[in-house]
């Protein structure tokens, strides 16, 4: 038999444009059903949508709202057969990511031996190199934190208590003056100054000094952006990777743009403060006091564009978080009357005023206040520093979390927001209430994670709670009078939380005042 090869055509192809879209739509519904039915999640309680796309959860994250989002499916989802008092153990947010609010299970993901890896999504945080915060990879993460923590641990910390000390009582004798200058202080303002010349002091030497300087320049502006510009970055990781080569000028992008901007001079603060730093070095090596950085100096192991890194992440996690908490920390304390005066009366009746001794006490007499303690753990719980999702990813061996199995390579978090808000672990979740913590359970302490938790808990945890217990005794020893001002039309609304990876007040300022007679 012969075949005319010119006679055959084969299949024919739909000439109808209006065809094409049909078949397009078609395989596109095809995949998405896929997707929703046999879904690594698909079974998992959540939004329908959340079956086959994370837009919505990314809409609430570069609104700074993600946290609050989270906790409401948490309370809206509850799986059948647990203990329906008390939030959903787990919800997904996405087709392949699952947020857990369960202390037992929470335990589970971030206990010390770590076979919950931090997942990719840390890499677009920075540009490039990762740092000894958003490291994936477990060895480079354990051989940086090897040489940086024990300068950060509480007996690492003892000799710097001087220099710390003294940047607190500056920052305390210039909101004095600004009070009195201008009849309030913008102390949210004066904390990141003093946070900022602290790290810098610690790390680098007395490189920064704000304190001095006392007026905000582009490099605070970038502190204080850092939490919303990482969200951005994090919620279009390849949008803004390639605007990053190649910039745009398309309005609806710019946000994308100056998030890169802000890494980029970031960046830059941190290479030309250990520029500055190992000039002093070299300048005065008998005099030079050891800092934070020292070690990494000497291993020739570290590349110099590591430690540009680690710097860098020491810049904005030793000044941007610290300040933000010391801020509402006195904001809350002055909206609660009772509160503040029996955090007063503490301060007043077990630390000596000054005398011949300027400071008047010492940080081991502050270690000393119970009630100061309890103030500090309530403010952590509800404004922790970092309050938005910490994603792992789940190990082929993964446990059981909250009744199902996992699938391996599906992506697990948890928010600080959502476990500081469990009923269960603590009653009346949203009122500021010290005193829950003079004897807290087994299942607050769990549902604790301020710092983090297991072997990626926060580098500096020490460091903060020495500056935030020793400033805000420094506060209210020096100002046991203080108010919320409603000068310049500073009101609460200023104070209204954006929970971007980083909290942030809405109006970045928070004005207090001598109370008036």
């Amino acid at each position: 038999m012969v075949i005319d090869k010119n006679s055959f055509k084969g299949p024919t192809l739909p000439d109808n444009p209006l065809t094409w879209v049909a078949v397009i739509l078609l395989v596109v519904a095809m995949k998405l059903s896929h997707i929703a039915l046999r879904g690594s999640l698909a079974r998992l309680p959540g939004p329908w949508h959340t079956k086959f796309t994370s837009a919505v959860y990314t809409y609430h994250q570069v609104r700074g709202q993600a946290p609050i989002y989270v906790h409401s499916l948490h309370a809206k989802y509850v799986v059948l057969g647990t203990d329906l008092t008390g939030p959903g153990p787990i919800v997904r947010t996405a087709p392949h990511e699952a947020d857990v609010s369960d202390p037992a299970a929470v335990q589970a993901i971030y206990r010390i031996k770590g076979e919950f890896l931090k997942s990719p999504w840390y890499d677009s945080l920075v540009l490039g190199t990762p740092n000894v915060f958003n490291a994936t990879d477990p060895n480079l993460h354990r051989r940086r934190r090897r040489l940086l923590s024990q300068p950060l641990s509480e007996s690492g910390l003892r000799g710097l208590i001087p220099i710390i000390d003294g940047k607190i009582q500056k920052a305390m004798d210039r909101m004095a003056s600004e009070m009195q200058d201008k009849g309030a202080a913008d102390m949210y303002k004066w904390w990141l100054f003093m946070a900022t010349d602290i790290i810098g002091a610690l790390s680098f030497g007395d490189c920064f000094r704000m304190l001095d300087k006392g007026e905000k320049n582009q490099y605070v502006k970038d502190l204080e952006s850092t939490g919303d510009t990482f969200m951005v970055r994090a919620a279009f990781p390849c949008l803004t990777e390639w605007i990053r080569k190649v910039p745009v000028p398309f309005v609806p992008l710019a946000s994308l743009q100056a998030a890169n901007e802000v890494e980029c001079r970031t960046m830059n603060y941190a290479h030309e403060s250990l520029q500055w730093h190992r000039r002093l070095v070299e300048e005065n090596p008998e005099t030079t006091v050891p800092t934070l950085f020292s070690k990494f100096y000497h291993d020739k192991t570290i590349t110099a564009r590591e430690m540009e890194v680690d710097a860098q992440a020491y810049i904005i996690g030793g000044s941007d978080t610290l300040s933000k908490t010391l801020t509402y920390l006195v904001w809350a304390v002055c909206r609660h009357p009772s509160v503040k005066e029996r955090l007063v009366r503490e301060i007043q009746q077990r630390l000596p005023l000054a005398s011949q001794q300027r400071s008047g006490f010492t940080d081991a007499q502050v270690r000393d206040l119970p009630y100061l303690a309890m103030v500090i753990e309530e403010t952590l719980r509800l404004y922790p520093a970092v309050p938005s999702a910490l994603p792992r990813v789940v190990p082929p061996e993964a446990p059981e979390l909250c009744g199902h199995r996992l699938p391996a390579g599906a992506t697990v978090t948890t928010s600080a927001y959502c476990l500081h808000r469990d009923p269960t672990a603590f009653p009346d979740p949203e009122r500021f209430l010290p005193e829950r913590w003079q004897n807290p359970t087994k299942r607050m302490k769990d549902a604790f994670m301020a710092f983090g938790g297991g072997s990626r808990v926060c580098l500096g945890m020490h460091l903060a709670r020495l500056e935030i217990r020793l400033a805000a005794a420094r506060f209210f020893h020096r100002f046991p009078d203080v108010e919320i001002s409603n000068l310049e039309g500073m009101s609460d609304d200023d104070m209204e939380a954006q929970w971007y990876f980083v909290l942030t007040p809405k109006g970045k300022r928070c004005l207090v005042q001598q109370k008036r007679a």
